[in-house]
């Protein structure tokens, strides 16, 4: 297995950290074993200036993490059903963070098919960012963790050439649509489905 991305890495531009996510492994270790996957889709949010991040709101209990030292988690609850990862970058106190829209199973597909009873193939357990979540075991509970130890680390991957990656705008999203700001691997099946911005 790779070495654990330390503090440094994310403690950059959240572009640039967004950009070399690519590759990297994502995984999460509880009592039902450990669950991983490569990294193959990201998006950077940007901090206060940027509409669709959710520090434009300010500093609120729920946005806490987003101000937190770099290389730790943020994890969010959307649509009343889902839950989101993302790794805080940038120095503390500029809230910023990259969203893991998606991943190639690797580890405990086992373990990822038991959380998603209803999925059948491995394509569709890890392809979007409440999915990923969903398959491995990551909620509100793991938000403000460090991820240079358990249960939530990162991993050095193989690296992904430029002539791999696209570069679009974010999907889903309505404000500060039309920023180039999501990172995919391109060809890669487990890429989410969803319509690009702008």
């Amino acid at each position: 297995m790779g070495r654990v991305l330390s503090r440094g890495f994310f403690e950059r531009e959240t572009e640039i950290v967004a950009r070399e996510m690519l590759g990297t492994v994502l995984e999460c270790e509880s009592e039902d074993g450990l669950a991983s996957g490569i990294i193959v889709e990201t998006e950077a949010y940007l901090g206060e200036h940027d509409l669709a991040c959710h520090a434009a709101a300010g500093r609120t209990a729920r946005t806490e993490a987003l101000y937190g030292p770099p290389g730790t988690s943020y994890v969010y609850f959307v649509y009343g059903m889902y839950w989101c990862f993302n790794a805080v970058t940038r120095e503390e106190g500029l809230p910023s963070a990259v969203l893991v829209r998606a991943l190639e199973p690797l580890d405990g597909i086992a373990l990822m098919h038991e959380r998603r009873p209803r999925i059948r193939n491995a394509v569709d357990l890890t392809n979007g960012p409440g999915k990923l979540c969903t398959a491995l075991g990551i909620d509100g509970s793991l938000s403000r963790k460090s991820l240079q130890r358990k249960p939530l680390r990162i991993r050095e991957g193989e690296p992904v050439p430029d002539d791999k990656v696209e570069v679009t705008t974010r999907i889903g999203i309505t404000q500060c649509a039309d920023w180039p700001l999501r990172w995919l691997v391109r060809g890669s099946p487990y890429v989410s489905k969803g319509k690009v911005s702008a």
